[in-house]
């Protein structure tokens, strides 16, 4: 459990610096547009975790290892956003479209709302 744990925290780490890079890197390029950056890492975020799934999917391989320090913890302390799409694509493969709907839509609208509500509890 401890290793799996470090492995996570490592690939978040890294994760999280380069979301911070890039983030400073696309604001130099649009200085008043926040949104680009967070919109850029989300999409890289989604095609990186998507390489690596298909990879381990393709190789019909159970390196544990590599998707913990990887996909949970590089690609999440990246950008959950790339967990929620493969959940949301994970979803839509079974056939799942009322529950993908639903998903989709209550994230993203509970997730609006409870930022809301937090900026007004914390004032």
């Amino acid at each position: 459990m401890i290793k799996n744990l470090l492995l996570v925290a490592l690939g978040g780490g890294l994760g999280s610096a380069l979301r911070y890079l890039a983030n400073v890197s696309v604001t130099k390029i649009w200085p008043s547009k926040l949104y680009y950056a967070t919109f850029l890492v989300n999409i890289i975020g989604c095609l990186c975790i998507g390489l690596l799934f298909g990879y381990f999917q393709k190789n019909q391989t159970d390196h544990q290892t590599l998707k913990l320090l990887l996909i949970t913890g590089f690609c999440g302390g990246f950008t959950t956003f790339s967990a929620f799409g493969l959940e949301n694509y994970n979803l839509l493969q079974t056939h799942n479209y009322s529950t993908t709907l639903l998903y989709l839509g209550l994230s993203i609208i509970i997730g609006i709302l409870c930022v809301g509500l937090g900026i007004y509890l914390s004032k």
